[in-house]
C-alpha cells in the first residue's frame, strides 16, 4: 500500500481508468484466469489476512466499536474460504460483457442491436467488512471493470492485504495492476474528494450507514447508485403457519443481526398474536422487545416501542414488534417506516400473499422465506456488489448485469436519412 499512499488520489483514478480501457477488451478467459489467482492467493494468504485482522480488531475493541460493526469487521478461517469461494464462483458465472440483449431490424434495412458492456470505473465506499474487498474487486474484474476500492480506517490493515493480493493475481495473469486499487487516504476529506472524481469514476456505490449515505446525497458528483439501510419487516398473517413463522423469524432476526437484510421489526395479526408472541418471548429470549401497548399484554417484559424504535434499523439483538388488525395496517406501516429493502410475510393465504407482493414497495418482497435470503450469493450471483434501494438502474441484489450499461450497434449498407 506505499505506492498507493504516494500517489494523488487523481493520479491513482487517471490509472484506474486507463486500467478499465485495457480490461474491457480482455478475454472473458484472461479476467476468469486472474480471478482463479486471486482465489488461490487469498486461501493460501489466509494467515497473513487473518494477522491483519487481529490488529485491526484489536483497535476497534480499544476504541469501544459497537458489538454488530465488530462483528462485520472480524474475520475468522471460514469467512476467508468463503471469500476465496465467492470469487470462484464469481469466475464461474457466464460472462456478461459483449452478451446481446436484444435486436431487430428496421424497415431500411438498418440492423440494430443492444449490447452489454462495463461501466468503466467504480469506486466502492464501505465501512468495516473487509469481505466487500473480494467480493467487489471480483465482481467488477469479471463485468470488465476497474474498481478504486474506499474502505474505513478500522479495516485498513484486512483490506489493505486483500486488495495486495488480488493485485498480485492481476499480475499473474498479465492485466493491469490498477484495474483493482485502494485508497491509502481514509479521512473525511479523502472520502469528499473520492466522491467527486467525475470523469474518472463512472459510477460510485456506497455501502454504509445513514451519515456516508448523507455525505455522498450532499458532496457526490459521480453518479452513484445507494446501497442504503436495511429496515426490514417480517409480518405474521392470521392465517400463517406459527412454527414455520417462529422459524423464519429467528433465523431473520438472530442468525446474523448485524447486517443490512436481518429483520428488524415484528408485525403480527391480532388473531394469532397471542399464541405467537408467547412463542417469541420463549424462544428468542436473547432478543430484547420493543412493543406496541397490545404487545406488551403478552409480553410485559418488553420496553415500551418509540416512534424512533420503528425507524431504527438496530443491527443488534433489538425487536421493534407491532399488534395489526389487518394486512393493510401492516403495508401501511412498512409504508410508513421501511427503507425499501426488503419485506417478507409469512401466510397459508395465497390471496394474502399476491396482495402483500402487489402492495409492498420495496427492492425484494419475500413470502414464506427469510430476509436473509436478499442476498446476491443467495439469488444467484455469486456474489454481490450491494444492495440498491433505489429505483433507477439497479434494485436490488446486485450482480454482474448490474454493473454494465448498453452500447447500440447499429449496421446499415450504406443507408442515410
Amino acid at each position: 500500500m506505499d505506492k498507493e499512499s504516494i500517489r494523488t488520489l487523481k493520479e491513482q483514478a487517471k490509472s484506474a481508468k486507463a486500467a478499465s480501457r485495457v480490461l474491457y477488451t480482455a478475454s472473458s478467459e484472461q479476467r476468469n484466469l486472474a480471478l482463479l489467482y486471486v482465489a488461490e492467493l487469498i486461501r493460501s494468504g489466509t494467515e497473513q489476512i487473518l494477522d491483519a485482522n487481529r490488529s485491526d480488531m484489536k483497535e476497534a475493541e480499544d476504541r469501544g466499536l459497537p458489538k454488530a460493526q465488530l462483528d462485520r469487521l472480524r474475520l475468522t478461517d471460514s469467512r476467508v474460504a468463503q471469500m476465496a469461494d465467492g470469487v470462484l464462483s464469481v469466475a464461474a458465472l457466464p460472462d456478461v460483457v459483449g452478451r446481446v440483449r436484444d435486436g431487430w431490424v428496421r424497415p431500411n434495412g438498418l440492423r440494430i442491436s443492444r449490447v452489454s458492456v462495463p461501466l468503466g470505473v467504480i469506486g466502492i465506499i464501505y465501512e468495516n467488512r473487509p469481505n466487500v474487498t473480494s467480493d467487489a474487486a471480483s465482481l467488477c474484474l469479471k463485468s470488465g471493470n476497474a474498481v478504486m476500492l474506499r474502505g474505513s480506517a478500522a479495516a485498513f490493515c484486512s483490506n489493505s492485504v486483500i486488495s495486495d493480493l488480488i493485485r498480485q493475481g492481476l499480475v499473474k495473469a498479465d492485466l493491469p495492476v490498477d484495474a483493482v486499487s485502494m485508497v491509502g487516504d481514509t479521512s473525511r476529506e479523502s472520502a469528499v474528494e473520492f466522491m467527486r472524481l467525475r470523469g474518472f469514476v463512472d459510477c460510485l456505490i456506497p455501502r454504509g450507514g445513514k451519515s456516508l449515505i448523507r455525505s455522498i446525497e450532499d458532496n457526490a458528483t459521480v453518479p452513484y447508485i445507494l446501497d442504503g439501510d436495511g429496515n426490514c419487516h417480517v409480518y405474521v398473517d392470521r392465517t400463517a403457519d406459527l412454527e414455520m413463522a417462529l422459524s423464519i423469524l429467528e433465523n431473520a432476526k438472530c442468525q446474523r443481526p448485524g447486517v443490512c437484510n436481518s429483520a428488524e421489526t415484528l408485525l403480527v395479526h391480532v388473531d394469532v398474536a397471542e399464541r405467537f408472541l408467547t412463542r417469541v418471548g420463549e424462544e428468542l429470549a436473547e432478543v430484547e422487545i420493543r412493543g406496541c401497548d397490545r404487545t406488551r399484554q403478552v409480553l410485559p417484559l418488553a420496553k415500551v416501542a418509540t416512534e424512533e424504535d420503528y425507524e431504527t434499523e438496530f443491527l443488534d439483538l433489538i425487536l421493534s414488534v407491532k399488534v395489526v388488525d389487518s394486512i393493510d395496517e401492516a403495508i401501511d406501516h412498512i409504508a410508513r417506516y421501511g427503507s425499501g429493502h426488503s419485506e417478507a410475510i409469512v401466510t397459508s393465504e395465497l390471496l394474502m400473499a399476491d396482495y402483500f407482493k402487489k402492495k409492498v414497495d420495496a427492492a425484494a418482497v419475500l413470502v414464506n422465506a427469510s430476509t436473509r435470503f436478499v442476498d446476491g450469493g443467495e439469488v444467484g450471483f455469486g456474489a454481490e456488489i450491494g444492495i440498491s434501494t433505489q429505483k433507477l438502474h439497479a434494485r436490488g441484489p446486485m450482480g454482474l448485469e448490474q454493473l454494465t450499461t448498453l452500447k447500440f450497434i447499429i449496421e446499415g449498407e450504406g443507408q442515410i436519412r
